[in-house]
């Protein structure tokens, strides 16, 4: 540098008179800009033994970096979520109804759960073969183990004692074979979900465990005198076709020793309450 500035005195001194153009009044700022900057390039690369960089404004810049990158690469948090509880469900249909019980299967089926399958005997025997090689061929029903049949059907009559008798049979197979679910629910094969079941474990998730969810009422109003006064015969108890229920021309005296309700026969149990339904 000390070289090059006895350069240009010496230059000046021997042309006095030479008139310099704007491109030579900027060689020597630029000279010695480039020369600067080289120089602070060299020292800035420099490491102390240690491997740290001597520059402390390099370090500042690491650091700030470091506040952006490295500093949020965390492990992510222990999720708090509560455990999701495992639904059972019954999944019942008639003669015809074969396709609709394997759609309403395929639909509300999770690893999670477990299920029951059953198509009454008013159904063809083929119908209910076809519904048993689906379930025992199903390549996830094969490697999960959750999803039953009742082989040996059952005659159902609606409106009559049959239907909750099929109910109370598919509780007692999930309870006696897979007893470790939290809500028993009883469909039909024209049901279908509104949700996904991971959506309705989230939710179920966070009730109480012993919440019920049960449609019925005390206040029976008419139908003590239409409903419970009455006395039917279920034919699906003595026959091995199916008829509606009829009606005896006698009458019963309300009973006393208990309290009627009435309600809905679709409804999601608590396992104690099924339990406690069969003792």
């Amino acid at each position: 540098m000390k070289k090059l500035k006895n350069y240009y005195t010496h230059f000046k001194n021997h042309h006095p008179h030479h008139h310099q153009s704007p491109e030579r009044k900027w060689i020597f700022p630029l000279a010695i800009g480039s020369i600067l900057s080289l120089f602070l390039l060299f020292i800035a690369t420099l490491t102390s033994p240690q491997g740290t960089h001597i520059l402390p404004f390099y370090r500042s810049i690491s650091a700030s970096y470091s506040v952006f990158v490295e500093s949020k690469l965390h492990p992510l948090p222990i999720s708090t979520l509560p455990p999701p509880p495992r639904l059972a469900y019954l999944i019942s249909g008639s003669a015809g109804d074969g396709g609709s019980v394997k759609r309403a299967l395929l639909a509300m089926y999770h690893p999670h759960n477990r299920y029951v399958v059953h198509l009454d005997l008013e159904s063809s025997p083929k119908e209910r073969s076809d519904l048993f090689e689906f379930v025992k061929n199903h390549e996830l029903f094969k490697r999960f183990q959750n999803v039953k049949m009742i082989t040996k059907a059952n005659l159902i009559t609606y409106r009559g004692p049959t239907m909750v008798a099929n109910t109370l049979h598919a509780a007692a197979i999930l309870l006696k074979e897979c007893g470790d679910w939290d809500w028993f629910i009883n469909l039909s094969a024209s049901d279908y979900p509104l949700v996904t079941q991971d959506d309705l474990l989230h939710t179920f998730s966070y009730l109480p465990r012993d919440l019920n969810f049960i449609d019925h009422t005390s206040d029976i109003g008419w139908k003590d005198h239409q409903r419970a006064r009455p006395i039917i015969i279920d034919p699906g108890l003595y026959m091995n076709k199916k008829q509606d229920v009829f009606w005896v021309t006698q009458r019963r005296s309300r009973p006393t020793a208990f309290k009627l309700f009435t309600g809905r026969i679709y409804h999601a149990g608590r396992i104690i309450f099924c339990l406690a339904v069969f003792n």
